[in-house]
């Protein structure tokens, strides 16, 4: 069996195709082959430990074992592509699997393997961003850390406004806002400004386990601030606090915190605030011009992963309830 593996480490190394056909004492169609079929399925070096050489075969070259395997090998990137969808599940996948099998003669695998094939494939290609987070679920809430001053034009007394972060995990759009307090007046303010400027309240609201959020939240029981969960019923929202200490509950706010730190707060280090008014606009301003970036790893920008990937999926209406 060619060494897979080994040709993706040499080629990441940039060593020429002919070094790399004479290491492995193999051909140049060989080595093209491995290096074409490794792009089309989004496969890149470094490749984690456990994956071995044969597994890495099967995923590459498909067919040839299609032959000996009496059963149907599932179209990985199309359930990959279906899970994204609201309320498809690997389960109901399955069954779709299964049918079409049946319906055409040939065996499907079973439900241990097919899902254990299915991560495998996720493991490998790397491909977990959509089954983590779906169109229009949740929106993750979060204050920044960091601080921006705001002086007062007549003594130049400083004081500290605080940035409230809201985020849509599935296209990591962001809503910012800077406040003078993180009290429970300027909490529910900012999420009424959040929905409207997203368009409407997804279904689940995610902040962290703070005094505004929760009066109580253990392993046993959670006990929501009174007034926010008004304010969630009035939206048709239902909040699910972060646990404790648990920050991968809201990973893409603690990211988009991140973000904002970055191309917020220090791009306005240098400007001088004399009213919140004022800081406000700067933030704004610096708001449309981080979700506007274009991704690193992905096509487009934030705005046109919202509208042209999550919006499709609801039939082109909109994603929330109206706010």
């Amino acid at each position: 069996m060619v060494n897979d593996r080994e040709i993706l480490r040499l080629s990441a190394l940039k060593h020429v195709q002919r070094d790399v056909c004479s290491a492995m004492h193999c051909s140049d169609h060989t080595v093209r082959a491995v290096l074409k079929e490794a792009a089309k399925h989004n496969i890149h070096w470094p490749l984690d430990k456990d994956i071995t050489n044969a597994e890495l075969e099967r995923i590459l070259f498909p067919d040839k074992y299609q032959k000996i395997s009496t059963y149907v090998e599932p179209d990985y990137p199309y359930i990959h592509r279906e899970l994204a969808k609201p309320g498809v599940t690997l389960t109901l996948l399955l069954e779709e699997y299964c049918r079409k099998c049946y319906e055409s003669g040939r065996t499907p695998y079973m439900s241990t393997q097919f899902g254990d094939k299915y991560r495998k494939w996720a493991h490998i290609t790397k491909a977990t961003m959509r089954i983590q987070h779906k169109p229009g679920d949740a929106i993750q809430v979060d204050w920044a850390g960091d601080t921006v001053p705001v002086y007062d034009s007549v003594t130049s007394a400083q004081s500290a406004a605080y940035l409230f972060v809201a985020v849509l995990p599935c296209s990591c759009y962001v809503y910012a806002e800077a406040c003078d307090d993180m009290k429970t007046e300027n909490w529910m303010n900012c999420h009424v400004h959040a929905f409207n400027y997203f368009g409407g309240a997804a279904r689940l609201l995610v902040p962290d386990s703070c005094k505004t959020a929760t009066t109580s939240n253990t392993r046993y029981e959670t006990v929501l601030n009174r007034s926010y969960q008004e304010l969630a019923g009035y939206y048709g929202t239902a909040i699910v606090p972060a646990r404790v200490r648990k920050p991968q509950d809201k990973s893409a706010a603690e990211a988009s915190v991140r973000m904002v730190e970055t191309w917020i707060i220090a791009a306005l280090r240098d400007m001088k605030f004399f009213s919140l008014r004022e800081l406000n606009e700067a933030v704004a301003e610096k708001l449309e011009e981080l979700n506007n970036r274009k991704f690193k790893h992905h096509i487009g920008t934030r705005p046109m992963r919202f509208f042209m990937v999550c919006l499709p999926l609801y039939g082109g209406q909109v994603l929330f309830m109206p706010a």
